[in-house]
Order: structure tokens, then sequence, then C-alpha cells
């Protein structure tokens, strides 16, 4: 099935990204939050993206017009009834995810494909709450996602050649790379990249060298874009411990596990750029 029209749930950093991008594509979006305030913060997101797009040259104002009234902002979930694809980009907890597959599946079409944006948990126990667990894979995009040319396609024992090969097609036609991994925790780059970020952290909580030394390092010695740290505070310290629980939980193999210094970096509120501290001060200018 071709993708024409696809729902996006949830407007934050990542929905607004997937919302962009689609309709750059010349899909037809519906755009849902669980209220107005979020509603125009996330459309807000993304007229502020296109407007960065417009002063360096690469859009002109007709054509981010263009791009911002294929979308419809809503907050009811019937106007999703008749979308080819539903994106859920909401908050990474289970119960909430399977709250909305549940309201969801009783509203938007049945041949319609449901697909999940989440980093670490279950696409198998997501579509497992629904009537068309064989419609059902992840998408897992990459932040932010206008410029991450990556997304991940993830399929269940149970996905259909079929969902998996629109899913697949829906990533290309968005102008993304597309790999395709199976239902484990961590997909493929979470998996490889976490234990990565987890030993920085043990490096600069064993003293072995400060943390600007330990990204220099690793940007000027293996030719990174980012040095680890500072790639965990711009994915958020609390997220990399979060997915890291769920990793140690699900192999309990020695690299997954959190540092103390992570917990103890989260739970006193330093969660990277987002809060303005994290391995770095991001107040000073």
């Amino acid at each position: 099935m071709e993708i024409k029209k696809v729902g996006i749930c949830g407007l934050g950093l990542m929905g607004s990204g997937i919302a962009e991008v689609s309709s750059k594509a010349g899909v037809d979006v519906v755009a849902m939050e669980v209220n107005d305030d979020f509603l125009k913060k996330g459309m807000g997101r993304i007229d502020k993206s296109l407007s960065r797009a417009v002063s360096k040259g690469k859009l002109d104002e007709a054509g981010k017009k263009a791009i911002l009234d294929k979308i419809k902002p809503t907050t009811d979930p019937k106007d999703l009834a008749d979308c080819d694809l539903i994106v859920e980009a909401i908050i990474e907890n289970f119960d909430d995810k399977a709250k909305l597959y549940k309201t969801l599946d009783g509203i938007v079409k049945k041949e319609a494909i449901f697909a999940s944006n989440t980093s670490s948990l279950s696409i198998t126990e997501m579509g497992a709450v629904t009537q068309r667990a064989d419609q059902f894979c992840g998408l897992h995009f990459f932040n932010p996602v206008p410029v991450m040319k990556l997304v991940e396609v993830v399929r269940t024992v149970v996905t259909s050649d079929a969902t998996f090969d629109s899913a697949k097609a829906f990533g290309e036609k968005v102008g993304k790379v597309v790999v395709s991994c199976k239902d484990t925790p961590g997909f493929v780059v979470n998996r490889l990249l976490v234990p990565y970020l987890l030993d920085a952290i043990r490096a600069l909580q064993d003293g072995v060298a400060t943390a600007k030394d330990i990204d220099t390092a690793m940007k000027l010695g293996c030719g990174h874009p980012m040095g680890p740290l500072e790639l965990t505070d711009f994915v958020g310290l609390d997220t990399t411990y979060y997915i890291a629980e769920i990793l140690f939980a699900e192999f309990k193999q020695h690299h997954y596990a959190a540092p103390p210094l992570l917990k103890a970096m989260v739970k006193a509120g330093y969660h990277g750029r987002k809060t303005g501290r994290g391995f770095y001060d991001y107040g000073k200018k």
C-alpha cells in the first residue's frame, strides 16, 4: 500500500520532525496532540525549522506555505480515521502508548499500518494490544529528524511482508536511508551506541580524563562529529539512563549497566542541554 496520508501522534521533537519531512515529501499529514497548547508548540517548532531553511536559501516562502498547508493539526483522534499510516511519537511509556493504540485501533481504517517511533520499548508487545499485530512495526527516526538520514524499520515475528514493504517505502519516500532490524531492545543503533556512551561516562567517573579531553580524543582520534559526553548531553542523560536500564534488564550484561555517576546526575536533574546542565554547563553563553 502506498502511504499517501500519515497520522502523527505527538508533536514533540521527534513527532514534529516526522511531520515536517512527511509533508516535504508530498504526504498529507494529520498531526495530533493531547491539547491545544502542545499542538501550538509543535506546529511552532515546524514553522521555526522551515523558517531556518528559508533564511538559508534552501526554501522560499511559497514552498514553506505549501509544506505547512499539507499538515492538519488536531486534538481529535477521529481525524486520523482515513490515514494510511499512523506513526506514534508520544512519551516513552508503554502504558500510555498501549492506551493510545487501543483507542486508535477502533477508529483508524482496518487496512492502515501502525508504527511506533520508540527507541527502546517492545514493538511486539505494543502490536499485541491491537487487532492488527501483522500491520504493526517500528519506524525509529533519529533526532533531529529533518537532518538525520537514517530510519530503522523494525519488524516483529508477526509483521507481514506487505507491512514491512510499505513502511520501508515510506521511509525512503521521506528521504531516509532505511535499515531493517528485528524487534530486540535497542534495535541496531542504540544497542551499539549506549555501551559506548556508558563507557565514556565510566572513564570520566574513574578520572581517566576530563570530559573535554574525552570528547576531543574521540572526535579527533576517531573522526566522530561529537564526543560521547557531548552526545549524551544532546540525547539527554535521562533518556540514556532509561534506555540503559531497559537494555540491562533484557541482557544482564555489565556494559549495559548505568554507571553511578549517570544515575546521580539524572537524579540531580542534570539531564543535558534541555535542562542547561549535563557534563557541560549550557547556562554560560
